[in-house]
């Protein structure tokens, strides 16, 4: 299963709502596979991935209508979280980053995604920084 960055934080906080019907059954597809998984192994790519094939907004390979803010978001979760291209126990990535983000670097990468403000993803992600406070 190919990931973009900031994927790894939106199929933590994804709630089954999307873009189309072709785009939600592809994101309940995928986020069942790697959430059962314990083992599922995700390959980190700085691109469109196998959540964007089913995105209307995608134009093409590493393009889509909203290209700068989409890369945007990815190159701040890649630099918060000092990612590579490469392959990851879907598990262990997301628990490392819960485990060192804090509610501003969420919002720093976020704020610009029309999902932020009506998805969960705030509350999962940082969830454990707000048991620390």
């Amino acid at each position: 299963m190919k990931l973009r960055p900031h994927h790894l934080m939106c199929t933590q906080g994804y709630g089954g709502k999307g873009y189309d019907k072709s785009f939600v059954e592809n994101m309940n597809y995928i986020t069942n596979v790697i959430k059962n998984d314990k083992n599922a192994i995700i390959e980190l790519v700085f691109s469109t991935d196998d959540i964007c094939k089913s995105c209307p907004n995608m134009k093409g390979l590493n393009l889509c209508n909203t290209n700068n803010k989409v890369k945007s978001i990815d190159n701040k979760v890649i630099k918060y979280f000092n990612l590579e291209e490469k392959k990851y126990n879907y598990h262990e990535i997301v628990n490392f980053i819960k485990e060192n983000i804090t509610e501003e670097i969420m919002d720093d990468i976020c704020s610009l995604c029309e999902w932020y403000s009506i998805s969960n993803c705030k509350n999962v992600m940082c969830n454990k920084n707000k048991d620390k406070k």
